[in-house]
C-alpha cells in the first residue's frame, strides 16, 4: 500500500497507478457545456476499445493544472501486442546476428573527435528477425513479454486499432463514425499522443524506462555538439525507421554539400584574386575609355544618356561571380549533383540492410486503405485476389474529381505568373523612377547614388518584393495543396503522401524559381534597338522591356538568389526554432510553478506540439527547394553551396532539439528510402545540367568574352573587348518619345550613343 500510494504522489511516469503497466497512448478531453453527444461518443468508443482488448486508465481533470482535462491512458497488453503484430507482420528477433561490424581503422583515429560513445549509437544489439506469429511465441527471442515489443512498436500497434475503432453502439453500423482522426476533427478529444519515456534534460527514476529521449537530447539535439555525427539507431529505434531515414538524408546530403561548398569558395576566390587582372573592368572604369563612352537612354522620358564608367563598381562586383572559374564550377557541380544522388542511394541500401527494411514492401501501414476512403467510398466490388469486398472509387467521380483537381492547380499557377508579371512590371516602373532621382544632382543621396546604380537598386528592392509575395502565396498554397488532395480521396497512406508532395512542390517550384528564371532567360533578351524599343503591354504602356546592368544580368540573377535563397532560410530557421518555443513557454506557463513529482508525464507532453502526419512533409520540402537553388541556379552564385552548408548544419540541430524538446512524441512509422521526393531530386538534377549551360550560354559574359579572346584578340589580352561588344547609334535617328526630358550640358556635343551588341553588356 505505502509502495502504491507514493507511485500515485509521483505522476511523472510512463505507467498506469498500479506501477506495472505501462501507457502506449494517451487521449485528452474537456468538459463542455453541450458536451452529451462527445460524452456518447467517447462512452461508445471506449467500450469498443475494451472490447478490442486495451486496458484504460483516466484521470480527472480535478488532477490537472487546468482543471478541466481528462486523460484517458491507453494500455496494451500482451495478448493484443501478438494479434495486431501477426497482422500487420512486424518483424522481430529470434536469433542475435553474428555479423561483424565494419571498422574503419586507417581513419579511426581522425574520426575520434566526431565520433559518439557506442551504447548511443548502437543502443541494442543486432538480430535476425522475421514477422511475428502468435502461434510460434517459442522461435523468438521473448525474454519478457512487458518489454519485448520497444515503446515505438506499441504505440504504432495502438494507433492503428485507434485509428479504426468505430464510436457507434452495438448494432448500429454508421461507416463516418470511425477513428480517432474523426473524433479529433469534432472535439470529442482534444489530442492523442503517446507518450515521451522521460524529460529531456534528466534521466527517468525508473530503471524500467530507457531514458532515450535524455540520451538524444545530450548526444544529438544541442547545438554545441554540432561536429559530431547523429546516432541514426537511437533515432530509429525511438522514432522510428520514416524519421530516420529524413535524418540520414538530411546529415547525408549535408556531407555532401562540403565538398561543394569548398569548391566554391575556391572559385570565388579566384575571383577576388583575379580582381585586379579584370581589363574589361578596367576599361570601364577609365576615364579615357569607359568615361568617353556615352550610352543611350535605358528608359523613355525619364532616363538621361549616361557614361558607361558610372558602372565601374558593378562590373567588378560582376567580375567576382562571372570569371575563368565560374565555368569550371558550373561543369563541377553538374558532377557533384549526380554523384550525390548516386552515393545517396547507396547510403540508402546500406540503411535498408541495417534496418532489416530490404523485403519491406512500403510497410503495411502505408498500403493499408485510409479510413477517410473507407468512410467516403460508398462503393464496394469484390476484389479478384483477395476475394473480398472492398471500397472503391467510381471511374466517373475519379474523372470529375481529377478535372477539379487540375483546374485548381492551373489556376493557383496562374496567380503566380501573374504576380510574377507585376514584380516585372514594377520593376519598368520603378527604374525610370530611381534613375531620375540617383542621376539628380539637388538629390541629397549622391552617396549612395556613388555606389548604387538605378539597375541595382530596381534589382534589391524588387528582389524583396518578390520575397514578400512568395511568403504570402505560400500560406495559401499549403492549404491549397491539402484540400485538393483530400478532395482526390487517394486510397493509402503513400498514395495520399505522393500526391501532395508533387502538387506542393509544383507550387513551390514556381513561386520560388520564377523570378529566378525571368532574371536568368528572359531580362534583357528582348530589348529592341533605339526607335525600335519592345514594351512589355505595347507602346501605349511606357512600360520599355527593361535591360541588363552594364556588369551584366549575372549580378541581377546573383542578387535575386541571395535574397531569396537567404530570406527563406533565414524565416524558415526563426519559424523552426523561436515559434514552437514561445507556443509551448506559453501553453506550459502554469505548470512551471508545480512541484516536480505532481507535474505529471501527460500533462508536459499534452502541453508540447503536435506533430502531424505532414510534418515530416515540411521538412523534406524545405530542402529540396534548398536543393533546388543550390543546383539550378549555382553558376551565379558559387558561395550558395556554403550558405546552405551553414544552415544544414543549424537545420540538423534544430529540426534535433525540436524533435527531443518540443513535440509530443510522433507515432512511429516505417519507410525504406524517401519517397517521392527521390524522383523529383532526380528531375531538380537533370533540369539544373540544362540550367546551368542555359545561365552560361545566355546570361553570362564568359562565352563572348572567349569568343573574342579565341577569335579576334591577336594579342590575347582582352583589351578592346568592351568596344567590340558596343554598337554605335546616331542619336538624331531616335525619336523624340524616347529621349530624355532633361539633358546635361554636354548633350550638344553629342552624335553619336552605344547600346549592347552582344547578349549582355560587358
Amino acid at each position: 500500500k505505502k509502495h502504491t500510494k507514493k507511485l500515485q504522489q509521483n505522476t511523472d511516469t510512463v505507467f498506469f497507478r498500479d506501477g506495472v503497466r505501462r501507457v502506449d497512448f494517451v487521449l485528452s478531453y474537456v468538459d463542455d457545456k453541450d458536451g452529451e453527444k462527445k460524452q456518447e461518443r467517447r462512452r461508445a468508443f471506449e467500450a469498443n476499445l475494451e472490447k478490442d482488448g486495451l486496458e484504460l486508465e483516466t484521470e480527472d481533470k480535478s488532477d490537472s493544472k487546468d482543471q478541466k482535462t481528462y486523460f484517458l491512458k491507453i494500455h496494451a497488453p500482451w495478448k493484443v501486442l501478438a494479434t495486431y503484430a501477426d497482422v500487420l507482420k512486424i518483424k522481430v528477433p529470434f536469433k542475435t546476428s553474428d555479423v561483424p561490424h565494419g571498422q574503419d581503422v586507417p581513419l579511426e583515429c581522425l574520426s575520434h573527435p566526431f565520433r559518439l560513445p557506442e551504447h548511443v549509437m548502437r543502443p541494442e544489439p543486432d538480430y535476425f528477425t522475421y514477422p511475428f506469429d502468435k502461434t510460434k511465441t517459442d522461435f523468438f527471442l521473448i525474454n519478457d513479454k512487458d518489454t519485448f515489443f520497444p515503446p515505438s512498436t506499441r504505440n504504432r500497434i495502438v494507433y492503428y486499432i485507434l485509428a479504426r475503432c468505430p464510436y457507434y453502439k452495438e448494432g448500429l453500423k454508421e461507416r463516418d463514425k470511425t477513428g480517432i482522426k474523426r473524433l479529433l476533427s469534432n472535439g470529442t478529444y482534444t489530442a492523442a499522443f503517446p507518450l515521451h519515456d522521460c524529460r529531456y534534460w534528466k534521466r527517468a527514476r525508473n530503471a524500467e524506462c530507457e531514458s532515450e529521449r535524455f540520451n538524444l537530447y545530450q548526444h544529438w539535439a544541442r547545438f554545441l555538439i554540432f561536429y559530431k555525427e547523429q546516432p541514426l539507431n537511437l533515432i530509429r529505434k525511438y522514432y522510428g525507421e520514416k524519421i530516420g531515414i529524413y535524418f540520414a538524408w538530411l546529415g547525408f546530403y549535408t556531407e555532401m554539400l562540403f565538398f561543394a561548398a569548398v569548391m566554391g569558395v575556391i572559385c570565388f576566390t579566384y575571383g577576388l584574386l583575379s580582381y585586379d587582372n579584370n581589363v574589361s573592368s578596367k576599361e570601364i572604369c577609365d576615364a579615357n575609355i569607359g568615361g568617353s563612352i556615352v550610352m543611350c537612354p535605358l528608359c523613355d522620358k525619364k532616363c538621361p544618356f549616361w557614361k558607361l564608367n558610372s558602372t565601374c563598381l558593378s562590373s567588378w562586383q560582376s567580375h567576382l561571380f562571372d570569371n575563368e572559374g565560374t565555368i569550371f564550377f558550373a561543369i563541377f557541380m553538374g558532377i557533384w549533383v549526380t554523384l550525390f544522388l548516386e552515393f545517396w542511394k547507396r547510403r540508402q541500401a546500406r540503411l535498408e540492410y541495417e534496418w532489416d527494411l530490404v523485403d519491406f514492401e512500403e510497410e503495411q501501414q502505408q498500403l493499408q486503405i485510409r479510413p477517410e476512403f473507407e468512410i467516403q467510398c460508398t462503393s464496394k466490388r469484390l476484389n479478384k485476389i483477395s476475394q473480398e469486398m472492398e471500397p472503391y472509387l467510381p471511374v466517373t467521380s475519379k474523372c470529375a474529381r481529377f478535372c477539379l483537381s487540375t483546374a485548381t492547380v492551373i489556376f493557383w499557377i496562374s496567380l503566380i505568373v501573374a504576380c510574377i508579371i507585376g514584380v516585372i512590371a514594377y520593376r519598368l516602373a520603378v527604374y525610370a523612377a530611381f534613375a531620375s532621382i540617383i542621376k539628380d544632382p539637388m538629390r541629397k543621396i549622391q552617396l549612395v547614388g556613388k555606389f548604387i546604380t538605378p539597375q541595382l537598386a530596381t534589382s534589391v528592392t524588387a528582389s524583396c518584393i518578390n520575397f514578400v509575395i512568395i511568403m504570402i502565396l505560400n500560406f495559401f498554397y499549403e492549404r491549397v495543396a491539402i484540400w485538393i488532395t483530400d478532395m482526390e480521396i487517394p486510397k493509402t497512406h503513400l498514395e495520399y503522401e505522393n500526391r501532395l508532395t508533387m502538387k506542393m512542390f509544383l507550387f513551390q517550384f514556381v513561386n520560388y524559381y520564377s523570378s529566378c528564371f525571368y532574371v536568368a532567360f528572359f531580362k534583357g533578351k528582348f530589348v529592341g534597338s533605339p526607335g525600335d524599343y519592345t514594351y512589355m503591354f505595347g507602346p501605349w504602356s511606357k512600360l520599355r522591356n527593361e535591360e541588363c546592368d552594364p556588369g551584366g544580368c549575372l549580378i541581377e540573377l546573383t542578387t535575386q538568389l541571395v535574397i531569396v535563397m537567404s530570406g527563406k532560410q533565414l524565416w524558415g530557421n526563426i519559424q523552426e526554432a523561436l515559434l514552437p518555443l514561445i507556443r509551448n513557454w506559453w501553453s506550459s506557463r502554469k505548470g512551471r510553478h508545480h512541484p516536480e513529482n505532481r507535474y505529471s508525464r501527460w500533462e508536459q507532453d499534452h502541453a508540447l506540439l503536435n506533430f502531424t502526419q505532414l510534418g515530416l512533409f515540411y521538412e523534406y520540402l524545405e530542402m529540396v527547394v534548398q536543393f533546388g537553388f543550390i543546383t539550378l541556379f549555382v553558376a551565379s552564385f558559387p558561395l550558395a553551396p556554403l550558405l546552405a552548408l551553414f544552415n544544414n548544419i543549424l537545420e540538423i540541430r534544430v529540426d534535433a532539439w525540436k524533435f527531443t524538446t518540443q513535440y509530443k512524441r510522433p507515432v512511429a512509422s516505417k519507410a525504406r528510402n524517401i519517397g517521392a521526393w527521390q524522383e523529383i531530386l532526380n528531375a531538380v538534377a537533370i533540369l539544373s545540367v540544362v540550367t546551368n549551360a542555359f545561365i552560361m550560354a545566355f546570361t553570362s559574359d564568359m562565352i563572348p568574352r572567349m569568343v573574342f579572346l579565341y577569335s579576334y584578340d591577336e594579342h590575347k589580352s582582352m583589351r578592346g573587348y568592351v568596344n567590340n561588344s558596343l554598337s554605335v547609334y546616331n542619336i538624331s535617328h531616335i525619336p523624340e518619345r524616347n529621349m530624355p526630358e532633361e539633358r546635361d550640358d554636354w548633350f550638344g556635343l553629342l552624335c553619336l550613343c552605344f547600346i549592347c551588341s552582344l547578349l549582355c553588356c560587358p
